[in-house]
């Protein structure tokens, strides 16, 4: 029993994060190629295209805003099921959206399916992963969501060399999230305890239904680092080509993804065992110095030496911070501490390629991505003040 107890590879493990891994990629692909097939087919400002890449996780952002409440009344199961029937349809109305209203409106609402599959899903995970290797467990899980990242851009860059009409990428994207959809219902989520749906949350309008508040230091901090990493996804098209170093740019992301396959089995061992502050600090401080080589890259070779320190220091860094938000809060919330970081996280995503956007007229990407650095910085500081200085008798509570 003790050792089925704490099994994570369990068939259900594995198919939530096939999900939770194929919506993610059809996320990072069209989030590396929406803005210049908005810049090239409806002629839009830079800035603009950035909303348009950037939309999309603000409809992320709604989506997830309600869905930890929903979670607690109608279980994580439906709700996915929901999430994942909208994602689906709004996936295969690119087909349609012929104008940039119509684009713009339609990334809002996959957004919002985007925000309540993954939600479901990453809610879902931390059900069934046994309490007490939760931090190793979404270590792993969150790697559905690396893979995706590295894979992602990288076929949307591809397919953008390989095809001039971009419909082909719709048309890849729609195959993917049919197949999703369909996943879904080779899927078992255990009941959640009576007491914990009574308790989960409670009738009326309160903060509380909808955020929580021991998730809020943790997701804040992840909020200002999300903001940093927004425009390496929104501009690195722009940029890739920029320096002409577009092969450089397609390959970024996979080098990404391969020293976050590499670091992440220590880094969720480590956060079960010594705490997160033995992790974080180290990550943010390399993410720092990532960015700074992202910035002033000219070969391929400093290209991918950021791409590398980035991978470790951010890509690390959103697991283990998530998993935090987990860790300090109680069984029956696990839906709204899920959707409370994401929120806050993607709200970060959201509006930095837009806000961003703005100042590339006159000040350029270099100077923008040099610029995430001193963002960087500031966010080791607010880690250290909202969570890292009660580490330790945090950890001893959870231990």
């Amino acid at each position: 029993m003790e050792a089925t107890r704490k099994k994570l590879w369990t068939k259900d493990f594995l198919i939530v994060s096939l999900i939770n891994f194929t919506i993610t990629l059809i996320f990072y692909l069209l989030m590396v190629t929406i803005a210049a097939y908005a810049v090239e087919h409806f002629n839009a400002s830079t800035s603009t295209a950035g909303l348009v890449s950037s939309i999309f996780i603000i409809g992320t952002l709604l989506g997830r805003l309600g869905t930890g409440r929903i979670i607690g009344d109608w279980g994580s199961k439906k709700t996915l099921f929901c999430g994942l029937l909208l994602f689906m349809l709004s996936t295969m109305s690119y087909f349609i959206a012929g104008n940039l209203p119509l684009l713009m409106i339609n990334r809002l609402v996959q957004g919002i399916a985007l925000g309540i599959a993954s939600t479901a899903t990453g809610t879902i995970i931390a059900q069934i992963l046994p309490a007490e290797r939760r931090g190793e467990g979404i270590g792993y899980y969150s790697l559905s969501a690396i893979l995706a990242t590295a894979i992602g851009p990288f076929i949307g860059i591809l397919l953008t060399q390989l095809f001039a009409d971009y419909r082909m990428i719709f048309a890849v994207d729609s195959v993917l999230a049919i197949i999703c959809f369909f996943m879904y219902y080779i899927v078992t989520v255990p009941d959640a305890p009576k007491k914990a749906k009574d308790t989960a949350v409670k009738a009326g309008f309160k903060v509380t239904n909808f955020i929580e508040m021991r998730a809020v230091p943790i997701a804040f901090v992840a909020l200002v680092i999300g903001f940093a990493y927004s425009g390496v996804m929104s501009f690195m098209t722009f940029y890739a080509k920029e320096l002409d170093l577009v092969s450089a740019g397609s390959y970024f992301f996979i080098i990404y993804a391969i020293v976050i396959l590499a670091t992440r089995p220590f880094t969720g061992k480590l956060l079960d065992t010594r705490g997160a502050n033995i992790i974080i600090y180290p990550c943010l401080v390399l993410f720092a110095i990532g960015m700074y080589a992202f910035s002033s890259a000219t070969t391929t070779i400093a290209f991918l030496i950021a791409a590398a320190c980035i991978g470790i220091g951010y890509g690390n860094f959103n697991s283990v911070a998530q998993a935090i938000a987990i860790k300090v809060t109680p069984n029956e919330r696990l839906g709204l501490a899920t959707s409370t970081y994401f929120i806050f996280y993607d709200l970060g995503l959201g509006v930095g390629p837009y806000f961003l956007g703005l100042f590339v007229p006159s000040m350029g990407y270099s100077s923008i991505f040099f610029s995430m650095v001193f963002v960087i910085l500031v966010s080791i500081v607010l880690y250290y003040l909202l969570h890292g200085k009660h580490e330790n008798l945090k950890q001893a509570k959870i231990l």
